[in-house]
């Protein structure tokens, strides 16, 4: 993966019921792809991707002062992992 580009974990009551279901939320970068993201993630994780799904929340908007601007905008991937398999979320020491 590129300097430039990110990789965040979600982690919202909705992302913590997926966990159950073996399917991790992820915040990337808008220009990232779906096939850059499933790379990255088998080879650093050491894990198996089966899906991967994607889309765009609504952009939010901010004003400071008189000038209006838009927050800058990702990608939210809910990826699923063969059963047996998981990320490892917390290391331990």
């Amino acid at each position: 993966m590129d300097e430039d580009q990110y990789l965040d974990l979600v982690l919202t009551e909705k992302s913590c019921r997926l966990f159950e279901k073996n399917q991790y939320t992820l915040n990337v970068d808008s220009r990232s792809t779906k096939t850059r993201i499933k790379n990255w993630i088998e080879l650093f994780f050491n894990v198996r991707v089966i899906a991967i799904n994607s889309y765009r929340p609504p952009e939010k908007k901010g004003k400071i002062r008189q000038i209006t601007r838009r927050r800058m905008r990702y990608r939210r991937m809910i990826i699923t992992l063969e059963p047996g398999y998981s990320i490892p979320l917390f290391p331990q020491e």
